[in-house]
């Protein structure tokens, strides 16, 4: 009989307190590794950069996870289907890096139809507006007409994009969001978008599975340091528009 694992505590006090071995993670549920901790800058950035994210309901404490296996979207692989390729061309959109980070968090809170639930709550949203104040977020917009229709965002660290959230107000804004920051990430030579847990949308669109060991291999690799990008802007081509408000 196999004996009982115990999961691994954070102390909230100390954000350079090592995570345990990411082989340590359960199996069920998949990739449960640690609880507790906090979600400053330091604890966030050491996170991603071994392969693990956090991932709780706001009325939990703080879980890190390490899932195997990892769902990968590799920006060269990313699937166009006949509809999508016809909204893509249609071009009545516009895309913008990073000039509405905060409205795109609070976009993707309000989701509902997910199996991610309501995790993006208050104390989340407040941990990855200030990984963008430092450079080490990013969020791609989608404006029809002056309005935000679309969007995503994730962290970044050396030639990887972690992929947090996306969401759409008209059919296929947050497929053209990732269509183009796919386009752009391929131009930069970025490794992989880091898509966490597999979903029928995300593999419809090209991502797929990966084991954990070898996922961790290739992250090692793309993510050596490197200075956070503080001024992202497309150059492939993308629609641009600059009658949106301000950034925020």
């Amino acid at each position: 009989m196999e004996s009982p694992i115990r999961l691994h505590w954070l102390d909230p006090r100390n954000p350079h307190q090592p995570f345990p071995p990411v082989h340590l993670a359960m199996r069920d549920p998949n990739g449960l590794l640690a609880i507790g901790g906090d979600l400053s800058p330091t604890r966030l950035v050491r996170a991603y950069r071994q392969g693990i994210f956090p991932w709780y309901n706001p009325d939990e404490p703080v879980l890190w996870w390490c899932p195997d296996p990892r769902t990968v979207l590799f920006p060269s692989e990313i699937h166009i289907s006949h509809s999508l390729g016809k909204t893509i061309r249609r071009g009545n959109y516009a895309l913008s890096f990073d000039r509405a980070f905060e409205s795109v968090l609070e976009a993707c809170s309000a989701e509902r139809g997910r199996s991610r639930g309501t995790w993006l709550g208050e104390d989340m949203r407040h941990a990855y507006l200030e990984l963008f104040r430092r450079g080490h977020a990013h969020s791609v917009e989608v404006w029809r007409d002056g309005a935000l229709i679309g969007g995503l965002y994730g962290v970044t660290l050396g030639r990887v994009f972690f992929g947090e959230s996306m969401f759409s107000r008209a059919s296929d804004a947050s497929k053209l969001a990732l269509y183009w920051l796919c386009r752009q990430l391929q131009s930069w030579n970025f490794e992989m978008i880091d898509c966490q847990v597999s979903s029928a949308h995300l593999l419809s669109l090209g991502a797929q599975e990966m084991r954990r060991e070898p996922f961790l291999k290739l992250l090692a690799v793309a993510v050596e340091p490197a200075p956070p990008n503080r001024s992202w802007t497309f150059d492939v081509g993308a629609p641009a528009d600059t009658r949106h408000g301000p950034r925020s």
